[in-house]
């Protein structure tokens, strides 16, 4: 009976993954393997496609990848927890509508972009309510969200569009950091990332929600607040997308109805991609921005090289179910490779 008990705690206490040396879990890792791609993609595109090493190619490419890099950084906390957003495509089409029908009626463009923010702290709130204290299931509630905010959106403003935009404005978003190709909205990009990786990495908050993921139930019994923990998330979700879609907005000149249409799906591809569980308790923010990275590169280089759309997508969607494929091949191989059965070294000596 102590053996049984002493070989019931060990396996608790020991985890395979932390076995392993530090430099062997950072590079051996898929969030290392996603990395290592970005790098060759991106070396062979500057020499095999032409035009590709352009400096503006590189000024377009973080324009494109940038409303899915901010989105990313809460949509990968959601899918560590185990929870998804789906409505934060929706939700960066509802901000654009906000921003163009509050400069449509007079509003200073900073009021205006200020009331888009506020709606996506409530959108967000929504969500995490319906989550959190009804007790919904997120891919429901957040489907259901993804149709009000997008059928809200178009009713706002119909099949118009709203143009009249402050020219500061507009031309900040475009805009260059001085002697760079980089563009200026990768300065709250770079600091939200700051941000968002001590949240996740370096503090309890995100302990919390890594261990909210693996297990719910064990979380709240360690006294985690799951529910406050998710609520959180969620409202940050919204409050980010609505940040998107008001750089979305300033970046076209254009606040539509249909802004971003499709957007979540890129963004959820991207998180999954960086090496996010989909069943939750996995997942760093750095395999995230490097996958986001990769898909940037990969469209650009191929819309460069005239290839379609419709076969960009293939690639991209073919990219993402090896990664998945990949990943869970791994996993098997490597549960295959341990012997069923063994004690621990410490049970064995227990027993001893």
């Amino acid at each position: 009976m102590t053996i049984a008990n002493t070989a019931s705690a060990s396996t608790n206490r020991v985890s395979h993954d932390f076995e392993k040396p530090l430099w062997r879990r950072v590079l051996i890792s898929r969030e290392s393997g996603i990395v290592a791609l970005l790098i060759l993609v991106t070396l062979y595109a500057t020499v095999a496609v032409r035009g590709f090493g352009q400096p503006i190619t590189l000024n377009y490419l973080l324009l494109d990848v940038a409303p899915i890099l901010l989105i990313a950084l809460p949509m990968t906390l959601i899918m560590i927890t185990g929870e998804i957003d789906l409505s934060v495509g929706s939700m960066v089409g509802l901000a654009s509508v906000v921003t163009g029908a509050g400069v449509q009626a007079g509003l200073p463009f900073e009021v205006a972009a200020l009331l888009a923010l506020l709606v996506g702290a409530i959108g967000g709130a929504v969500n995490g309510f319906l989550v959190t204290v009804v007790g919904l299931p997120s891919l429901a509630v957040t489907i259901g969200t993804l149709a009000l905010f997008r059928g809200l959106a178009v009713g706002v403003l119909g099949t118009t569009a709203v143009t009249d935009f402050p020219e500061l404005w507009t031309a900040l978003a475009k805009a260059k950091i001085a002697g760079t190709t980089i563009p200026y909205i990768m300065v709250p990009f770079v600091i939200l990332l700051v941000v968002f990786v001590i949240m996740l990495h370096f503090t309890p908050f995100g302990r919390g929600i890594y261990a909210i993921g693996l297990s719910k139930d064990a979380a709240r019994f360690s006294g985690i607040h799951v529910e406050r923990t998710k609520f959180v998330l969620f409202l940050l979700s919204g409050l980010v997308a609505a940040f998107a879609g008001i750089f979305f907005t300033l970046r076209f000149g254009s606040a539509r109805g249909d802004n971003a249409t499709g957007l979540e799906l890129q963004v959820i591809a991207a998180v999954v991609l960086g090496g996010v569980s989909v069943f939750g308790g996995r997942g760093q923010l750095y395999g995230v921005v490097a996958a986001v990275l990769l898909i940037g590169v990969l469209s650009s280089a191929l819309r460069l090289a005239n290839v379609t759309s419709d076969v960009i997508n293939v690639i991209t969607g073919a990219l993402l179910v090896l990664s998945v494929v990949g990943a869970s091949l791994l996993a098997w191989v490597q549960r295959a490779r341990r012997r069923p059965g063994r004690l621990p070294r410490v049970a064995a000596s227990t027993a001893s």
